[in-house]
């Protein structure tokens, strides 16, 4: 009876979600992304974090499956996510330090922080 949804969960697609977040670039895998209900934000949900095959500790992964080990769905801004992949197979989880690597990535500009020249609001 439960090998059904077992079935369902190895058969739906993962994703990898890279983003920036305070100051890191964060690279996680999960099940569901979506565009939120609330604008300017994408869902992420069921996060999936590979089995333990290695004897050696990476101390990013590790961060990263303490921070998210109790979240269930995540909004993430869109101005910073970088990539989205649909994968066949979930990969390691990083994490690491956006700060002096030289980047090709550009924030869009945001309307809703734009004011117009030349006008008060007294």
């Amino acid at each position: 009876m439960g090998g059904d949804s077992e079935v369902v969960m190895a058969n739906s697609p993962i994703y990898k979600v890279i983003f920036h977040n305070q100051q890191q670039v964060y690279e996680l895998y999960a099940r569901h992304v979506y565009a939120s209900d609330m604008y300017g934000f994408i869902e992420v949900e069921a996060y999936v974090f590979g089995e333990r095959t290695q004897v050696i500790v990476d101390p990013g992964e590790e961060k990263l499956k303490t921070e998210f080990a109790a979240v269930k769905r995540s909004w993430i801004p869109m101005h910073a996510i970088i990539r989205i992949d649909e994968v066949d197979k979930e990969g390691q989880v990083k994490v690491s330090d956006s700060k002096g690597q030289p980047t090709n990535i550009s924030l869009f500009p945001s309307p809703a922080a734009a004011r117009p020249v030349g006008r008060s609001d007294d």
